[in-house]
């Protein structure tokens, strides 16, 4: 049974977190009111995970990220961004947190994101020593509209990359996330052309598992149907490159706020995009908006900015 260690300094705040994680995730939840405590609490006992706030008293989130990817960097942090917290959530997204929550969604994606944390943190450290001796790698997918191929496809990636010693644990994790990203907007939102608004009614039905998903009666339509994610990973020991191309109309990535702009943390696209932009060294879409290479260098030889972004 994993232990989450929630960290806010909100009595409120803390218990109504682990509620929720109790409610939805088999789990022991400890607490923490500020990241000097939380620190205190990882000597005595690691945990499997720590969701965390930003703005705490003694030591704050961002502080606490740091901290955490120094001397524990196998276990993995989710922050909980309130509004007008977007540019320290970048930071401490950049310095190794796996991904984040906004406060005002906490009900609808905290336990979604803990799960898929914990799933992705379980799998990069079980890799085959055997990958420590390949030196490149190449393979093509064209994925059918299944949001279920997405996790073995991730699950795979982060084995190779992180047997070839192309990232840190937290840096496999942050790879596993931002592909996952681009993975399931390619399928939703490119071929099957799911609204971001609908965004949360495909969540529900999905954990539901009750009657057809709105998923699934699209992906049984034409044209949705004939449509297939092309995914290309190229691999070697400097650089992980992901391209990921749907069959969709493509979409205009003016309309999403850029990283920082008030709000863009909020939205469901915005999200995605923010998470994908801060974990990767490189993010370049194409004109139509329906292709997104992604590029992972070796770290410690990541050049300086992100080229190429929209």
């Amino acid at each position: 049974m994993p232990t989450i260690l929630v960290v806010d300094d909100s009595v409120v705040d803390r218990r109504l977190v682990g509620g929720l994680l109790e409610a939805s995730t088999v789990c022991t939840i400890e607490n923490a009111a500020n990241g000097v405590e939380a620190l205190a609490r990882i000597k005595d006992a690691l945990p499997d995970l720590i969701v965390t706030d930003l703005t705490m008293p003694m030591m704050d989130g961002l502080e606490l990220v740091k901290a955490v990817r120094t001397h524990h960097a196998e276990v993995p942090v989710i922050l909980m961004t309130a509004h007008g917290s977007e540019a320290l959530a970048i930071e401490a997204l950049e310095l190794g947190a796996a991904s984040y929550v906004p406060k005002s969604r906490l009900a609808t994606k905290l336990s979604q994101t803990v799960e898929e944390v914990l799933a992705m943190a379980s799998a990069s450290r079980g890799s085959e020593k055997l990958l420590g001796c390949l030196e490149s790698a190449e393979f093509v997918f064209a994925l059918t509209n299944d949001p279920a191929l997405v996790d073995p496809l991730v699950d795979q990636v982060q084995r190779i990359v992180g047997g070839m010693g192309l990232c840190s644990f937290s840096g496999r994790l942050q790879v596993g996330v931002a592909l996952k990203e681009a993975l399931l907007n390619a399928i939703l939102h490119g071929n099957l052309e799911i609204k971001p608004e609908e965004i949360e009614e495909v969540a529900d039905q999905l954990i539901q598992e009750s009657d057809e998903s709105l998923v699934e009666r699209r992906a049984a339509q034409s044209p949705y149907a004939e449509r297939r994610v092309r995914v290309e990973v190229q691999l070697n020991t400097n650089e992980a490159r992901f391209v990921v191309r749907d069959e969709g109309p493509g979409f205009d990535l003016a309309s999403v706020p850029q990283p920082g702009n008030r709000g863009s943390l909020e939205l469901e696209r915005g999200r995605g995009l923010s998470l994908m932009r801060t974990f990767m060294d490189e993010l370049t879409y194409n004109d139509a908006g329906n292709q997104v290479t992604m590029v992972k260098r070796r770290e410690g030889c990541a050049e300086t900015g992100k080229d190429g972004e929209a």
